[in-house]
C-alpha cells in the first residue's frame, strides 16, 4: 500500500490461510452498493476468495461463526453494532480453535478517532474506501499472514492528540538494546526482512525479537507497541521517516 508501510508479526492466533491457499474474506459494510462493489473487485484479485457478507455488525459476528474467514473487512459506521464493536466482540470470543479472524477496517472517513478506536478493539488494519482496490486486497493478504498495517503519520497524530496511556509501559519493560532498535524500526513500517537487511540479522530473529517486544510491552498487536514507542518518547514524532 502507498503510504502506510507493512509490519510482520501479530499475535499468535490469527485466521491466516495454509501457504498457498487463497484468503477468505468476508466483507462487512451497511450499504448494498459498496459492499456489492468490492466483493466484485476483491474477488478479481490474486490470493483472495470472498467467502460472505454482512450489512451490520451483528450479522458480522453471525457471519464469522458460520463460514470461519481468514480476514474481515469491516467498515466502521453500521447499524445494530457499529464495526468497532464487532471487532472488540469477535476477537474476545473467538469462534474456531485457530483463533479470531484478522480484522481490517474500512472506511469513508480519514479519523484518528476512529484509528484510535480501531487499535483499541484490536483491528490489524485500517483503509480508506477510496484507495486503489489492489492496495486494499494487498492490505487484506498483508494482515492474513499475520502482518499489520501501519498508518506512521495517523499514528503520530493520533499519540499527540489522543495518548492511550500506555507510556509507562516502555519503561517497566525492560526492552533489550536490540529490542529497543526493533521497536524503532517497526514504528518506520519496515517488515521483518527489511528490519533484518538493516540489523544484519535473520527474519527468524527478527521474528523473535518482535515476539519478545510485544509480550514485554503487553501490545495486543504490532500497531499498539508503536503506539506505545510514541508515546514513551522512544520514537519522536516526525524523525521515523
Amino acid at each position: 500500500m502507498s503510504g502506510p508501510g507493512a509490519g510482520s508479526a501479530a499475535p499468535p492466533g490469527g485466521g491466516s490461510s495454509p501457504a498457498g491457499a487463497p484468503v477468505t474474506l468476508l466483507i462487512a459494510d451497511d450499504d448494498e452498493v459498496t459492499r456489492s462493489g468490492l466483493r466484485t473487485l476483491l474477488s478479481a484479485q490474486p490470493g483472495i476468495t470472498v467467502v460472505g457478507e454482512a450489512a451490520d455488525g451483528v450479522e458480522a459476528v453471525e457471519q464469522v461463526e458460520l463460514l470461519r474467514p481468514d480476514v474481515v473487512l469491516m467498515d466502521v459506521r453500521m447499524p445494530r453494532r457499529n464495526g468497532i464493536e464487532a471487532t472488540r466482540h469477535l476477537l474476545a470470543h473467538p469462534a474456531r480453535p485457530a483463533g479470531p479472524p484478522k480484522v481490517v477496517m474500512i472506511t469513508t472517513f480519514e479519523n484518528d478517532g476512529y484509528v484510535t478506536a480501531a487499535l483499541g478493539a484490536g483491528a490489524s488494519g485500517f483503509v480508506l474506501k477510496r484507495l486503489p482496490v489492489r492496495q486494499i486486497a494487498e492490505a487484506v493478504r498483508v494482515v492474513a499472514a499475520g502482518e499489520a498495517i501501519l498508518f506512521p503519520a495517523a499514528l503520530r497524530r493520533m499519540v499527540a492528540a489522543r495518548p492511550l496511556g500506555s507510556a509507562e509501559a516502555l519503561p517497566r519493560a525492560a526492552l533489550t538494546e536490540r529490542e529497543e532498535e526493533v521497536l524503532r524500526l517497526m514504528a518506520t513500517g519496515l517488515s521483518n526482512p527489511e528490519i533484518g537487511q538493516s540489523l544484519t540479522v535473520s527474519p527468524e530473529t527478527v521474528k523473535t525479537h518482535v515476539g519478545n517486544v510485544l509480550a514485554k510491552l503487553g501490545a495486543q498487536n504490532r500497531t499498539h507497541a508503536v503506539v506505545i514507542a510514541y508515546e514513551s518518547g522512544l520514537v519522536v514524532p516526525g524523525l521515523t521517516g
